[in-house]
């Protein structure tokens, strides 16, 4: 393992990561983080009078468990990410008609967006959990943009429909918390979950 991966006390172990998401292998490996990609095939459905920080560490948690993985120098993390406005969890978008409603309901106006993350040490199975919360403002967005969102489908596979590292960031007048929260992995909180987990 490199420098990166003793920054977050992974030396001499192996990090899977038991997500596909494009953004969360960036960030890691920005860190210099040496990891594996395991996607967890898990059913992502709400569970009804669920809050935004529930699901986001249930689902988390889900993830983790469910790689398949009995080396015990391993580590799997899992990681989801949710958007809730006015009590309303927004996930992934269903389609681009859906995509293009979320981003309308989120134009002009403040939501959060949570992170959970769980790690799992395969040892002994410990799991170690964490949600972070990150507070986003927009201004509003013109519909020939949202049109333009959807069509280039990057928030295809986003919670709430959108990226902040994409054009949407172009409408994002504050924030109140980690970005990298609002990208899908919570670097610092990531960090203080590792540091509980040695």
């Amino acid at each position: 393992m490199n420098s990166g991966s003793g920054l977050l006390g992974f030396s001499g172990s192996t990090l899977v990561l038991a997500s596909a998401s494009p953004r969360r292998m960036e960030l890691l490996a920005s860190l210099g983080v040496a990891f594996t990609v395991r996607p967890a095939a898990i059913d992502e459905s709400l569970q009804p009078g669920e809050t935004a920080e529930a699901a986001c560490l249930r689902l988390a948690q889900a993830k983790a468990l469910a790689v398949p993985v009995t080396d015990p120098s391993v580590w799997v993390l899992g990681a989801d990410t949710v958007v809730v406005q006015d009590g309303t969890i927004l996930g992934k978008p269903e389609s681009d008609g859906d995509a293009a409603r979320m981003l309308r309901q989120l134009s002009g106006r403040a939501h959060e967006v949570w992170t959970g993350l769980a790690l799992r040490r395969v040892r002994d199975q410990r799991l170690f959990s964490a949600a972070e919360r990150t507070q986003v403002w927009f201004d509003i967005i013109p519909e020939s943009v949202v049109e333009l969102m959807v069509r280039t489908g990057e928030g295809r596979d986003k919670a709430g429909g959108y990226g902040i590292q994409g054009v949407a960031g172009l409408f994002v007048t504050r924030i109140d918390g980690d970005y990298y929260n609002v990208m899908g992995l919570p670097l610092s909180r990531l960090r203080r979950l590792c540091m509980e987990a040695q």
